[in-house]
């Protein structure tokens, strides 16, 4: 078991959780479980997404390695089982189009979808990142995984700092550059939203995918997300049942680094939400 969370560990930080500011209490980030009802939970220890539709929650591809027909997720505190999955047929590991759709087999009642951004209009906005993965601070960088978290939920801001094709880019800053609740992503939370919301009303501008240039959550440090703007008329389509077979796969083509076919039952068994 110890093996097996270790090695969940090493292929769960392709996308993260919230790392904070340094000088900034960790309590100003912390929220409870119900902050965002449409926040969807696959595994134990993390990795999300997002509703945006009765049936249908939006992910990172990476993130779906053991999420498949009947199996279930966690979405405002009760499981749903899952009836397909549509992994972008272009998705290439650490570079582009990483993501997902996940077909529920039944509608979520009580909760509002969020809406989809499908204006060019990211560039400088100030969105929100939500999960229960690893923290840290932007001295240390993420210095607490996702398993020792134990599902403790936070909340950052960040600006986003390029929209350009497939991608939206955030930086890690510090000082007078840094927003108050400043912050990236750590170990565990792939696929999770970058929002707005307001009076009930919520928009998701990117699904969680990696990071890069530097260490996993220091200052300075690039998290990328999936732009939804770009990827707006893939999920219409996806939704509306439209050359599903074109456009999407129902299982990854590659493995996150670390797994197999050999021990992906096992891990799936030791990570899902029970």
């Amino acid at each position: 078991m110890k093996y097996l969370l270790t090695l969940l560990l090493s292929i769960s930080v392709s996308a993260q959780a919230i790392i904070i500011r340094h000088d900034v209490a960790d309590a100003q980030y912390k929220v409870p479980s119900t902050e965002l009802p449409r926040l969807a939970t696959f595994y134990f220890d993390g990795a999300h997404g997002t509703l945006i539709a009765p049936t249908w929650v939006l992910t990172a591809a990476h993130a779906t390695f053991c999420v498949k027909p009947n199996s279930s997720i966690r979405l405002n505190a009760k499981h749903h089982t899952i009836k397909r999955v549509y992994i972008h047929k272009d998705y290439t590991p650490g570079r582009s189009h990483d993501i997902a759709l996940i077909e529920l087999q039944q509608p979520v009642f009580g909760v509002t979808p969020f809406s989809l951004n499908t204006k060019s209009d990211e560039l400088n906005k100030n969105l929100w990142f939500i999960g229960i993965g690893g923290t840290g601070n932007g001295l240390t960088g993420q210095t607490v995984d996702n398993f020792e978290n134990k599902g403790q939920m936070r909340k950052a801001q960040n600006k986003v700092a390029l929209a350009q094709g497939p991608l939206l880019k955030f930086t890690f800053d510090k000082g007078d550059n840094a927003l108050a609740l400043e912050g990236v992503s750590g170990g565990g939370d792939s696929g999770g939203p970058a929002y707005t919301f307001q009076n009930d009303t919520g928009v998701i501008y990117g699904i969680s995918s990696r990071v890069e240039g530097g260490n996993i959550g220091k200052y300075g440090v690039s998290e990328v997300y999936s732009r939804t703007s770009f990827f707006a008329p893939w999920i219409n389509k996806i939704i509306s049942g439209k050359n599903i077979d074109a456009l999407s796969d129902a299982k990854l083509k590659q493995l996150p680094a670390g797994l197999t076919e050999d021990i992906l039952p096992r891990v799936c068994n030791d990570i899902r939400i029970k």
